[in-house]
């Protein structure tokens, strides 16, 4: 195993140092491929939690039963996807619970650090709860709603703003958004009553407006009632720039008339909290309890399980974390995914996660459906798992 990941680094050392593979490494890459490939493959049994659970401190997401090569060979890519994707979907259920039932879309690809990270993001918010995404590829890949306004070179490239707004209103007569602020917010909001008569002629109903810079509060009260004195009561206003789930708590405690948002930066970046302290280590070896015990990053033993608790209304109301074999009260959220290196559990579609993920959102105690720091969510670790850590720990 040592032999085999020593060459695995050589192998990433050449590659990031020159761009090119030398030949030796090249041979011991093909060599364990084959091992790998065709000689083993995955033969591990794989538990997890359902994606778009809810989970807290000192619980496992993920439980790998399996050859330690096999094992090992996994942890970079399943710490990479876990990792992303909890992170941005931590990060979208906040912006939901602060908008509530605003319509929130992903704008983010931009920003995102790669292309995969774009497309995963877009991923994870959309099972958090956001509507839908700017990120067509997204829409294609994962059949994500895609959403989208127009551009301000779109309106720089005409010399009057109507000269933008008429053409891309016939472009796509169905779903007309306006970007309103590329010059002077106000005076494109009148421009916009102006022309709704005739788009309307034309068949053509306005669905919104977006403001995308300056104060987005002041900015919305000015155009709602601009929008409401020409008649345009049901153009709904939709707000975008630097925007993350504490600007949008503020804008709506404020009232500000607005009944969409697109999130960008603060999303895929998840610009204050980007990463999460999170680990994936062996617990067990040729059936022998093993734990880490490194200062500030000692680890529970054994193969784990986690039993949720709830109240007469079905909200959460604690945890405990104990081991596989010990039966206790209430729901195990860790469950069979492959056995033998075969997936056993169907993967339910994209949006019946969703649904799912909404349904506990909508369910946590107010305490933690907050923004603020609440205090933490009780995680009991049963008296066998102590026990065994009492074991496994080395004399």
């Amino acid at each position: 195993v040592d032999g085999a990941l020593l060459r695995i680094d050589a192998l990433a050392d050449g590659l990031l140092t020159s761009g090119r593979l030398t030949g030796d490494a090249h041979q011991d890459a093909a060599a364990l491929a084959t091992y790998l490939h065709r000689e083993r493959g995955f033969t591990g049994d794989v538990d997890a939690v359902a994606e778009g659970e809810i989970v807290f401190p000192d619980e496992p997401l993920l439980r790998v039963v399996a050859p330690l090569p096999e094992a090992q060979l996994l942890e970079t890519r399943i710490m990479n996807l876990l990792h992303f994707e909890t992170v941005i979907a931590s990060k979208a259920a906040r912006m939901r619970l602060a908008a509530g039932d605003r319509v929130l879309i992903d704008f983010g690809l931009r920003r995102a650090h790669g292309a995969e990270a774009g497309l995963l993001a877009a991923r994870a918010s959309y099972l958090a709860g956001f509507n839908g995404t700017a990120t067509v590829e997204a829409g294609r890949r994962f059949g994500i709603p895609v959403s989208g306004t127009m551009a301000h070179s779109f309106v720089q490239a005409h010399d009057d703003e109507v000269e933008a707004f008429r053409p891309f209103a016939r472009s796509r007569p169905d779903s007309v958004v306006l970007l309103i602020d590329t010059y002077d917010t106000e005076a494109a909001a009148e421009k916009v009553v102006a022309l709704a008569p005739e788009l309307a002629a034309e068949g053509i109903t306005l669905r919104g407006v977006r403001l995308d810079s300056g104060d987005l509060g002041a900015h919305a009260v000015k155009v709602r009632r601009i929008l409401d004195a020409g008649g345009l009561t049901a153009v709904q206003i939709f707000a975008s720039g630097g925007l993350d789930e504490a600007a949008l708590a503020e804008l709506l405690g404020q009232g500000a008339p607005i009944d969409g948002f697109g999130i960008g930066t603060g999303l895929t970046t998840a610009q204050d909290a980007p990463a999460l302290d999170c680990a994936y280590k062996l617990q067990e070896y040729a059936g022998r309890p093993k734990r880490k015990l490194s200062e500030g990053k000692a680890t529970w033993p054994g193969r784990k399980q986690v039993y949720r608790r709830f109240d007469g209304e079905g909200r959460p109301r604690g945890d405990l974390l104990t081991l596989a074999g010990d039966r206790q009260e209430g729901e195990p959220l860790l469950k069979p995914v492959m056995r033998a290196g075969r997936c056993i559990a169907a993967l339910p579609p994209l949006d019946e996660i969703r649904s799912a993920t909404l349904e506990r959102l909508a369910k946590l105690p107010p305490a933690l459906a907050a923004l603020e720091q609440a205090a933490p969510y009780p995680v009991t670790v049963s008296e066998p798992l102590k026990r065994l850590a009492e074991e496994a720990t080395p004399a």
